[in-house]
C-alpha cells in the first residue's frame, strides 16, 4: 500500500472516530440533562419544551451517526473501491472530446451521489421533522424543489465547470490562478443575483407592510447607517415552521429578509433586537471578512490542486487508473474534507466570535433584554438544545451555547 493511500486512510479513520466520539458525547450530555431545565431558563422554558429539544437533538444525532458511517463507506467505494475509476472508464468509451467527457464524469458522480443520499433527505424531512411538528412541505413541493435545484445546478455549474476544465487544459502551469479569478467573479455575481433572481424561484418575497414594525426597523437602519434594497417577508412557513432572519446580497442589492414564521413568534421590540444583531454583522464587516477568508482559502486550495494534478500518485493512490483534469478536480473535492476536518474548530471559533460581537452591538443599539427574550423564543420554537456538550460545541457550533450567549448579553 502506497504512502499517500496509508495517509488518506489514517486521516479518514481518525477524523471519523473523532466525529463519532464528539457526537456520542453530545448525545449523552443532552440525554443526562433532559429532565432538568437549566436554572437561568427555568422561568421561561417549560420542562416539556426542554425535553422536546433534547429528543429532537437525539433524533438528529442518531441520523447523523448513520450518515457519518455510511458516508465513509461511500467515499471508500468511490475511491479505493474503484467506483470513480469505473465511472471514468464508462464515459471514456464514448467518442466525445476530453472536456465533455470530464463534465459528464463529474455531473454523473454528483447525480448518483445525490440519489444515494435522497433516502436520508426524505427521512429527515417527512419523518424526523414531521414527528416534531416542523415539516410543512408537501411531497409535490419537495419534488419541485429538487428538480428546480438540479436544473439550476446544471445551468450555473456547467459553464463554470467548462471554463475551469478549459483553463486546466490550456492555461499552462498557473491555470489555478486564472481559475481563482473566475471563481471569485462567479461567487460575487451569484451573491448579487441570488436575492433578485434565484431566491424568488423557490419562495415568495413580499415587502414588509407599513406600520409600527416597519417604522421601527427603518429608524434602526438609519441610526446604524445601513442602506438596503428593501425589507422583505419570505413565506418560509410553506416548508417549515422554523423561524429565521438574514441579510442577502451586497452593495446596493442588500436585502433584509424575515421568515413569516419569525414575525409570528416575536414582538416588535424583539424583532428590532434581532435585526440589530444582524446589523452588528454589517457594522463589523463580518461578511466581508468571511469573503476575504474564503477567497484566500480557495486560492490556497486551487494552488494545491495545481500541484497535485501533476502528481501521478495522486490518482493511482486514490483508485484512478487514468489521470485527467476532471479526475483531479473531483478527487480533490471529495478527499479534501478528510484532511481539513481537524481545522473545523478554528472556523467555529471565528464564527462564535462574530456572534458575540453582533450581540454586543445589538445591546448598544436596543434593549438587550429584548434580544434575550427573542433568543429564548427561538431556542424554544426551533427546539434547540440548551445543554450541548461543551467539547462538541467548541468543535462544531457556529453560535455560542445558549447559557453562555445570554450571560454575555446580560453582562453588557
Amino acid at each position: 500500500m502506497s504512502l499517500f493511500t496509508q495517509l488518506f486512510l489514517v486521516f479518514l479513520l481518525f477524523g471519523t472516530l473523532l466525529q463519532l466520539w464528539l457526537l456520542l458525547r453530545h448525545l449523552g450530555h443532552v440525554r443526562r440533562h433532559r429532565n432538568q431545565v437549566p436554572d437561568e431558563f427555568s422561568d421561561k422554558i417549560s420542562l416539556a419544551d426542554h425535553q422536546k429539544a433534547a429528543d429532537y437533538t437525539q433524533a438528529k444525532g442518531r441520523l447523523a451517526l448513520i450518515e457519518t458511517v455510511l458516508g465513509v463507506v461511500l467515499l471508500l467505494i468511490w475511491t479505493l473501491g474503484g467506483g470513480l475509476d469505473w465511472l471514468d472508464r464508462y464515459w471514456r468509451e464514448s467518442a466525445w472530446e476530453e472536456i465533455v467527457i470530464g463534465m459528464l464524469f463529474i455531473f454523473s458522480f454528483f447525480l448518483v451521489n445525490s440519489l444515494l443520499e435522497m433516502p436520508f433527505n426524505l427521512y429527515r424531512t417527512f419523518r424526523l421533522e414531521a414527528a416534531f411538528g416542523f415539516n410543512r412541505i408537501t411531497p409535490v413541493q419537495y419534488v419541485k424543489d429538487r428538480l428546480l435545484g438540479l436544473t439550476l445546478s446544471i445551468l450555473l455549474g456547467a459553464p463554470l465547470l467548462w471554463i475551469v476544465l478549459q483553463l486546466m487544459q490550456g492555461a499552462g502551469r498557473y491555470w489555478w490562478l486564472a481559475a481563482w479569478v473566475v471563481w471569485m467573479g462567479f461567487s460575487l455575481t451569484l451573491s448579487w443575483a441570488y436575492p433578485r433572481f434565484i431566491a424568488p424561484l423557490f419562495n415568495t418575497f413580499t415587502p414588509l407592510d407599513e406600520g409600527e414594525m416597519r417604522s421601527r426597523i427603518q429608524s434602526l437602519l438609519q441610526r446604524c447607517g445601513f442602506t438596503s434594497d428593501g425589507i422583505f417577508v419570505m413565506d418560509g412557513s410553506k416548508r417549515s415552521s422554523h423561524g429565521n432572519a438574514y441579510f442577502t446580497g451586497f452593495g446596493k442589492s442588500k436585502r433584509i429578509v424575515f421568515f413569516d414564521t419569525l414575525l409570528e413568534a416575536l414582538s416588535i421590540d424583539e424583532m428590532e433586537a434581532v435585526l440589530a444583531h444582524e446589523l452588528g454583522h454589517f457594522r463589523f464587516r463580518h461578511i466581508l471578512k468571511q469573503m476575504l477568508l474564503m477567497g484566500l482559502l480557495s486560492l490556497t486550495g486551487l494552488a494545491l490542486l495545481g500541484w497535485l494534478s501533476q502528481q501521478p500518485w495522486f490518482y493511482s493512490d486514490l483508485g484512478i487508473s487514468q489521470p485527467s483534469n476532471a479526475a483531479a478536480l473531483l478527487l480533490f473535492m471529495i478527499v479534501l474534507p478528510v484532511f481539513t476536518i481537524f481545522f473545523t474548530p478554528i472556523g467555529s471559533y471565528l464564527s462564535r466570535r462574530f456572534e458575540f460581537q453582533a450581540d454586543n452591538y445589538a445591546v448598544s443599539q436596543t434593549n438587550g433584554e429584548f434580544l434575550v427574550q427573542a433568543l429564548v423564543k427561538l431556542y424554544q420554537d426551533n427546539a434547540s438544545t440548551l445543554t450541548p456538550d461543551p467539547l462538541y460545541s467548541l468543535f462544531h457550533d457556529s453560535h455560542p451555547p445558549a447559557p453562555v450567549r445570554i450571560a454575555n448579553i446580560r453582562s453588557r
